[in-house]
């Protein structure tokens, strides 16, 4: 692991879960099957669609455009009525570009693999409508270029799939008093899926590129409309070289379009935005996207460190430089870095090095499925009424996880109930066998990382300023990034007689 990435070895607790898993694509071995999606609930692991198909001239989904299953037309798409019919467990919060969240609590009850219907989507522009096999993925290496057919990725380099925890840095931005602009996620923005796809690491050797220390990897989405910035983030080449996958399938399947079909980059445990949909170019690079280079026009364009005023038309670097970013003033911008020591949020938070937080590696977080928001439950025939969730922590293992009946004034550890099962990066789901008395409660959990880490109760006024967790507070953000805090997840149930 690079010095410039975390301060821990992960490489032994990876390859526990992938070693078992690589294969040569090229053997056919999962020709016409579908990667296991047992969960809780005894699922078969069955493809949704089951037809193994490769979405070629499809929309991804197995289904031509303009088709529904039972031969009905399909509504149009770019429509509200068009992602109801397609992710019946959403909330649609924009149909161009296409953004949706999980509509209930419920989807994080019983389902330790998220079924794509069910997973959130996030687009910064409406998804491009393409075939597999016209896309191609191009390395750029200082001069030298070479482009990669998606009959290549998928057949030419060994396979992998990762469970992998996705959410959108800014799930839970709808918490933020006062209210800050962008899609307003309450608890939705997060799913938990198997990824497969081709480890880049197997790519980048192969074509001789340096990956050493220190060094970084461009990618870019090719979905952006002309005239608009490119999605581009940058990824240190530690990650890169350690768990990162050029993805094609999600669940067994081919991706959806709105999840990123044909091919999307994998960051196992890190925030949504690190993982680029559409991927169509990455590029071996010595710094981040950075600088004058990377912008439409250079001036005015300062010094490494400095504060650049924003008036230039930006291009590659908004993503990665202005966006996703965690600033504490709405008229402060965040100040550029060419590079950065450590990945991991929660220590960026907790260093001066870096003045606004980069949304890299998941914070410890949770959420409670059931009950849901605003129910009344009676308990079960043995007095009992079960509590159950979901937690995750990015690269770190979940430690434990706690729930409080009265809004964190007491807390009982909860069991584990599904602890890794299915490698490093997937979330953790727990129960908690609650005894209550009729009344109003107020339940809430808090998960606890394998470096001792916590959930913050609450968000801080913004009058605070702070860049990052203190104590038992979570930064107020202008961007609404990374909250991790308990509080505001808090669900209220009323309590009847049995």
């Amino acid at each position: 692991m690079s010095q410039k990435g975390k301060q821990r070895d992960t490489s032994s607790k990876k390859g526990k879960y992938l070693d078992r898993r690589k294969f040569l694509a090229a053997s056919g071995a999962l020709a016409g099957t579908g990667v296991l999606t047992g969960c809780l609930n005894g699922q078969d692991g069955e493809p949704e669609n089951g037809d193994g198909t490769d979405g070629n001239e499809t929309d991804g989904d197995g289904m031509d455009d303009g088709e529904t299953g039972d031969g009905d037309e399909e509504p149009e798409r770019g429509t509200v009525a068009y992602l109801e019919n397609k992710y019946p467990g959403l909330e649609i919060l924009s149909p161009q570009p296409e953004n949706a969240q999980a509509g209930a609590r419920e989807v994080y009850n019983n389902q330790f693999i998220t079924p794509r219907e069910d997973h959130f989507i996030r687009n910064h522009y409406f998804s491009p409508d393409v075939a597999a096999e016209d896309w191609t993925l191009t390395l750029v290496m200082g001069d030298e270029e070479m482009e990669m057919s998606m009959e290549e990725i998928r057949n030419d380099y060994s396979t992998e799939t990762v469970t992998h925890t996705m959410q959108c840095s800014g799930n839970g931005r709808s918490y933020f008093e006062p209210g800050v602009s962008g899609n307003q996620w309450h608890y939705g923005a997060v799913g938990n899926a198997q990824w497969t796809g081709t480890p880049l690491s197997d790519v980048l050797e192969d074509a001789g590129a340096d990956t050493s220390d220190g060094m970084w990897l461009r990618a870019t989405g090719g979905d952006n409309p002309e005239g608009e910035d490119f999605f581009t983030r940058s990824i240190p080449m530690s990650k890169v070289m350690d768990d990162c996958l050029l993805a094609y399938e999600m669940n067994g399947e081919p991706m959806s379009m709105e999840h990123g079909f044909p091919l999307r980059i994998l960051v196992p445990g890190w925030y949504g935005c690190n993982n680029v949909k559409w991927l169509d170019e990455i590029e071996v690079m010595d710094t981040m996207v950075f600088g004058p280079d990377w912008e439409a026009r250079p001036e005015p364009y300062t010094e490494a460190g400095q504060e650049y005023d924003g008036s230039g038309q930006r291009t590659h670097t908004h993503w990665q430089q202005y966006s996703y970013r965690i600033v504490p003033q709405r008229d402060e911008r965040a100040i550029h870095y060419e590079s950065i020591d450590t990945f991991d949020t929660r220590d960026q938070m907790e260093t001066d090095e870096i003045r606004n937080v980069y949304m890299y590696d998941q914070m410890v977080k949770s959420t409670i499925g059931t009950p849901g928001e605003d129910v009344t439950v009676s308990p079960n025939d043995d007095g009992m009424i079960e509590v159950f969730g979901v937690a995750w922590a990015g690269d770190d293992s979940v430690d434990t996880v706690e729930v409080s009946p009265d809004g964190g004034e007491n807390w009982q550890e909860a069991e584990i109930v599904a602890d890794d099962r299915e490698g490093p990066y997937s979330w953790t789901m727990f129960r908690y066998m609650w005894e209550a008395d009729p009344g109003d409660y107020t339940l809430v959990s808090r998960a606890t990382d394998e470096q001792g880490r916590t959930q913050p109760r609450e968000i801080a006024d913004q009058e605070e300023g702070l860049r990052g967790i203190e104590g038992d507070l979570y930064p107020w953000d202008k961007g609404g990034y990374g909250m991790n805090a308990y509080m505001p997840h808090r669900v209220e149930v009323t309590v009847e007689e049995a």
